[in-house]
């Protein structure tokens, strides 16, 4: 199956694409995309693989589902376009930041500046229909990220995993603890951000862990 995808992603993942789930899943997200409206547009599903090829990953922060309100998903976890009023997940994450490493939180909750930098904004499902969060869940989206995140951690060492709530840190049992660093939180929402977030100190514990690994820091 021929996937627009970065090419070292493309390499990587090529037994996926040939496989029988991924080609149900394909359909059902042609499907979707001509039923019904989808988000992100159809040309930045895999938006995050294209900002940040695999050579280039040192982070890798774990969303659930892509944000289902117009505007808004841009097929990066977490992020969302210039000029979009910014997600109150995403502002506790610049809180967190601000706390942690004294960085001022900047007006856009645009993330591709991360992506850019080796970060691997990745949701566990792909895409959504609008207003109807989960609605693509059960469909394929979670075997295929499953094997990016067990793939990405085989064939590259020393890469940090942010993995924040319940969701998210279950995924902490695909990756190998003595080739990568694993930190978990709880989850950046407003119902549970208090609960374990806040303090975390991840952007400093991450930027630590990368220079000791002989990798740039991220300018969060």
């Amino acid at each position: 199956m021929n996937v627009r995808i970065e090419n070292s992603w493309k390499t990587l993942l090529a037994p996926e694409f040939e496989a029988e789930y991924f080609s149900a899943l394909t359909s059902f997200v042609r499907s979707e995309y001509t039923n019904s409206q989808v988000f992100p547009p159809a040309n930045l599903i895999f938006n995050a693989f294209d900002c940040c090829p695999v050579e280039k990953v040192r982070v890798v922060i774990l969303g659930q589902d892509p944000y289902h309100d117009v505007g808004q998903a841009m097929g990066l976890s977490f992020s969302v376009p210039d000029g979009v009023p910014i997600p109150r997940s995403l502002i506790n994450i610049y809180k967190e930041i601000r706390s942690d490493i004294g960085v001022a939180s900047p007006p856009s909750g645009n993330l591709t500046r991360w992506a850019r930098q080796g970060v691997l904004l990745l949701n566990a499902t792909l895409t959504v229909r609008a207003h109807m969060p989960g609605s693509h869940q059960g469909h394929g989206w979670e075997t295929f990220t499953d094997h990016v995140i067990s793939r990405l951690q085989q064939v590259r060492s020393g890469l940090v995993f942010m993995l924040w709530g319940a969701y998210a840190g279950r995924k902490a049992e695909q990756i190998d603890p003595s080739r990568h660093l694993i930190l978990r939180a709880a989850h950046p929402s407003p119902l549970s951000a208090s609960r374990g977030f806040f303090g975390c100190r991840h952007f400093s514990q991450a930027n630590a862990y990368l220079v000791s690994q002989g990798f740039e820091p991220i300018a969060w």
